[in-house]
């Protein structure tokens, strides 16, 4: 690669480095990152429902989710420049092999060969595949009963659900229990009704 191409990548390095460092120096100032404001306005969060959280703590993990993007694509700038100094760039990490100009051109920090790139990206689990093991432990429960036996329900799908949510129970609160009937009305529209019922001759 000749001195004006590896000029033109530096360069461009340094464009898309400061792009990416006012891009978290913004999101640090508008708070995208460190979103604590709503959450930190409330005493308690027991009384919330849990859709209320949802919102601050979305905003909280797309900020982080923004910001480990942004300081990877940093990195792998700072390390591109880093091997423009001792003359390794453009080379493949991998097979050794010069990484392809038009590639460099579309991803001036790329670190590996159109062909290798391919392979790592293969070996990544897919999103359906990529399931936590609990699951399989509770299907094989559903499926099979208890220790294989279809005859015997020793435990199964429902003890695992209160067993686990043992380890979900708060010291020192009483959780109010209400009627089914009541359990589908809103407080406010219950009031209505009663006074409705009490008009009824």
């Amino acid at each position: 690669m000749n001195d004006k191409l590896l000029q033109d990548f530096k360069d461009k390095l340094k464009k898309q480095r400061d792009a990416a460092c006012d891009l978290l120096e913004q999101m640090e100032k508008n708070e995208t990152i460190k979103s604590n404001n709503e959450i930190a306005n409330e005493l308690s969060l027991y009384d919330n429902h849990p859709a209320d959280n949802a919102g601050p703590i979305y905003d909280r993990q797309r900020g982080m989710v923004l910001q480990k993007n942004e300081t990877v694509i940093v990195k792998k700038i700072d390390e591109a420049l880093h091997n423009i100094e001792n003359g390794t760039y453009g080379m493949c990490k991998r097979c050794g092999k010069e990484i392809d100009t038009s590639r460099l051109e579309f991803v001036p920090y790329a670190e590996y060969c159109v062909d290798c790139q391919k392979i790592l990206d293969s070996k990544k689990p897919s999103e359906r595949n990529n399931r936590p093991p609990e699951e399989e432990v509770l299907k094989d429960t559903v499926d099979n009963g208890y220790d294989g036996y279809h005859d015997q329900v020793e435990f199964d799908m429902e003890d695992s659900y209160q067993s686990v949510g043992k380890f979900n129970r708060r010291k020192n609160i009483v959780e109010e229990y209400v009627d089914e009937d009541e359990r589908y009305t809103d407080p406010i529209e219950r009031i209505s009704n009663g006074q409705y019922k009490s008009q009824l001759p």
